[in-house]
């Protein structure tokens, strides 16, 4: 009876029982790590699956490519494309589910472009554009500052033309669809071709009478080669940037100056006249000291007809000192005793000796050199060649060579060591203490 009450027991507990199976359910994500999605990318996997006692993961394109574990973490990705992450899981009570997601990985930005110019780099500037920026998927803007075109989109540009001088930038900027990078280069344009040239002439020509030789100084812009044309010059053409050109021939000649580079050429003009040989040199406004002021080197004494430059004694040295051919001598700034003497005889007139001094004759007083000579005021302001000063007969004499007086305006005549004859006019006696000096004016022949 007992035996009989347990197994009905057992039977109504057993057949209450029902079993009932675990489910698979939950998913999974995933996320950029740091919000990069441009290669090297990391993918990190957070699992929220639950019910499942196997997982199998497949990571298409990424490392590791699988992994069995619950989490496997962080998945890295080193090329560009669209993968697959796929989950196959399992549990004891036979459930099975997968899962699959697709993830999008960027290509990389590494630009990468050159630029090289055609020809040369005078306005107009041709540019080619070479483009080696790797990858796939990607997007090009450029822009072409002050270029034609302005700008374009796509890998490899058209040429582009630059042709405002300066300098000019080029961007390119690259996108994946996540993130951006610029990259620029610049463009320098030389400024545009001007041909400019100045010019000067020889220091002994700069009265420009005939013959004059001049030197031209070039001062064009993005020139490599030149070409001149001198009218009535000698030479009549020349192809050197800096020519020195002889012109024989009274009148007004006109210079050409065409300028050229690989890209177009420029032409600039002048003219310069040629006046007649008066063999007549005219010096203004000479001031020479007395010889206070001439050693204490306030006011020089001596003068040169060759340089044009008045010398204090500071100033002389052995390659000027052959060069002097007028020396003025005064004792004191009352100018009681005044005369012009010549450089051979500077040392006996309280001066330092010159080296390989001139001797120049001077006609201190006309009137009392008994010579016959009346150059006059007159006759000075006159002088516009030197035919008045051919027929002078000035030789020394001791009569001729003595002091003049403080009386002024006069006429002082002289002829220096190679045969040229010149008056000198003084117009004014300044007393100024040690400081005292002469203004005078000078003609003198050229040869």
């Amino acid at each position: 009876m007992k035996k009989t009450l347990l197994l009905l027991l057992f039977i109504v507990i057993t057949s209450c029982y029902q079993e009932t199976s675990i489910l698979i359910e939950g998913d999974f994500t995933t996320s950029y790590v740091n919000a990069d999605e441009s290669v090297p990318v990391i993918i990190k996997i957070d699992n929220q699956v639950t019910g499942a006692d196997t997982y199998q993961w497949e990571f298409e394109g990424g490392s590791p490519a699988t992994s069995s574990e619950k989490n496997p973490g962080e998945i890295l990705y080193e090329k560009q494309g669209t993968y697959a992450i796929k989950l196959h899981l399992t549990n004891v009570d036979g459930e099975i589910r997968d899962i699959s997601k697709t993830i999008e990985i960027k290509e990389g930005i590494h630009i990468q472009f050159k630029h090289e110019i055609i020809k040369s780099t005078f306005s107009p500037v041709e540019v080619v554009l070479t483009n080696t920026t790797p990858g796939e998927g990607l997007t090009f803007q450029w822009d072409f500052q002050d270029g034609i075109p302005a700008s374009f989109t796509g890998k490899t540009p058209p040429n582009v033309v630059f042709t405002t001088p300066g300098e000019h930038i080029i961007t390119l900027t690259v996108s994946n669809g996540f993130e951006s990078e610029k990259q620029i280069q610049t463009i320098n344009v030389a400024p545009y071709l001007v041909s400019a040239f100045v010019y000067e002439s020889k220091f002994e020509d700069d009265d420009y009478q005939n013959p004059v030789v001049i030197n031209f100084i070039n001062k064009s812009i993005s020139a490599t080669t030149y070409k001149w044309t001198f009218e009535g010059g000698s030479p009549a053409t020349s192809t050197v940037e800096n020519p020195v050109v002889t012109f024989s021939t009274v009148g007004e000649h006109q210079v050409t100056l065409e300028v050229f580079n690989d890209k177009t050429s420029h032409i600039s003009t002048t003219s310069i006249t040629v006046l007649p040989d008066t063999n007549l040199r005219v010096l203004t406004d000479v001031q020479l000291g007395i010889n206070a002021a001439h050693t204490t080197n306030s006011v020089g004494a001596m003068f040169s007809t060759t340089t044009r430059l008045v010398y204090k004694a500071n100033e002389i040295t052995a390659q000027n000192s052959p060069l002097i051919d007028i020396v003025f001598q005064g004792l004191n700034s009352n100018f009681g005793s005044n005369k012009f003497i010549s450089p051979d005889q500077a040392g006996n007139f309280g001066f330092l000796p010159l080296k390989n001094a001139q001797n120049t004759v001077f006609i201190n007083s006309q009137n009392l050199c008994n010579c016959g000579l009346n150059f006059t005021e007159a006759q000075f302001d006159a002088m516009v060649n030197d035919n008045p000063l051919k027929g002078l007969n000035i030789n020394y004499s001791a009569a001729g060579a003595q002091e003049f007086g403080n009386t002024y305006p006069r006429i002082i005549l002289f002829k220096t060591q190679d045969g040229r004859k010149g008056a000198i006019k003084i117009k004014e006696m300044v007393k100024n203490g040690t400081e005292s000096y002469i203004l005078c004016d000078i003609k003198v022949q050229k040869q």
